[in-house]
């Protein structure tokens, strides 16, 4: 298993729990997927298609996530741990993407044309999240864990939720910005504003009784 050492600046740089390189390289789970994607991606270009999916296969099967030799992902890929990671055929990645346990990157047609998302460069995909069809997410994107995205997303902005909704877009790179438990949520917003405006009506409510202006 060949490793880039762009790829393994990635883990150095996103994984505090990784203590050198020698440990990236033997035990990180995330490493030995993209290593093993990016040996059967070369095959898959060269037309070698039998033993591209072959790779695939043991991958999937040691390490619980399918990268598909088709996909094309770019420099410094980075995954923390790898279980239950889906990125379809036609998926296109940028550079320095960093996607969590759970990911789908998947298609909803059975054409053959593209199908897959199109992710930009210094994308954070959270824990969970799925982003589905022939759709594209701008540089400097977050998706929050568990969020459903359907549709395109611009530059430099949050998404949440089922489906995806951009909480965020102030126009700034968010490349290290990977606390998801930090992330907007719009329907507790929305709860609290309702709870406050009920709140307001009830002490003018109150306030009528009070002086007799209500019977």
């Amino acid at each position: 298993m060949k490793i880039r050492d762009d790829d393994l600046a990635a883990v150095m740089e996103c994984d505090p729990s990784v203590t050198d390189k020698e440990e990236a390289i033997e035990f990180h789970m995330g490493l030995h997927v993209v290593s093993m994607y990016r040996e059967s991606h070369e095959l898959w270009l060269q037309g070698k298609k039998e033993e591209a999916l072959r790779i695939n296969y043991e991958c999937h099967s040691k390490c619980g996530a399918d990268i598909h030799p088709g996909a094309t992902i770019g420099n410094s890929f980075f995954i923390d741990h790898a279980t239950g990671i889906v990125i379809g055929e036609t998926t296109i990645i940028g550079d320095h993407v960093m996607i969590y346990q759970g990911v789908t990157l998947g298609g909803v047609s059975t054409s053959k044309g593209k199908r897959h998302p199109t992710i930009g460069n210094n994308v954070v995909i959270g824990t969970g999240a799925i982003v589905l069809g022939n759709i594209t997410i701008g540089n400097n994107v977050r998706i929050g864990a568990g969020s459903v995205v359907l549709k395109d997303i611009p530059d430099d902005s949050t998404v949440v939720g089922v489906p995806g909704e951009i909480v965020k877009h102030k126009g700034v790179s968010m490349r290290n910005e990977l606390d998801h438990s930090d992330l907007p949520d719009p329907v507790k917003d929305e709860i609290e504003s309702l709870k406050k405006e009920i709140q307001e009506l009830k002490e003018k409510l109150s306030g009528l009784k009070g002086s007799g202006g209500c019977r």
